[in-house]
């Protein structure tokens, strides 16, 4: 029968003692001063500076990103195909080179 007891006891002290240290309004410490509503017609000017602000920071042009003007230039299908023979070609040689050195008992990286 303690044990129930002394427990309730407990748990209703520090039920009291958490009102005891809530905050309240203390002589000398006082809470801010209360803003004044702003009228519609004060929200609608906030607003569209808000909007002005947003529409040039859209058209300008932001870190990282390609304008689209600055499209590359268009290449003709010869000019790819030699570019990708020469490539091709370029490869063809390395690997060739790299076999024969293996062969030839080189290193092998």
């Amino acid at each position: 029968m303690k044990k129930p007891l002394l427990t309730l006891s407990i748990a209703l002290a520090s039920l009291f003692a958490a009102s005891a240290f809530a905050q309240k309004d203390v002589p000398g410490e006082g809470r801010a001063a209360p803003a004044a509503k702003a009228t519609p017609a004060e929200k609608a000017a906030a607003k569209d500076a808000r909007k002005a602000e947003g529409a040039a920071a859209a058209k300008a042009d932001q870190p990282g990103e390609k304008p689209s003007n600055a499209a590359s230039k268009k290449v003709a299908k010869t000019d790819k195909e030699a570019a990708k023979a020469k490539r091709k070609a370029a490869g063809a040689a390395a690997a060739k080179s790299k076999k024969d050195a293996t062969a030839a008992g080189g290193p092998a990286s």
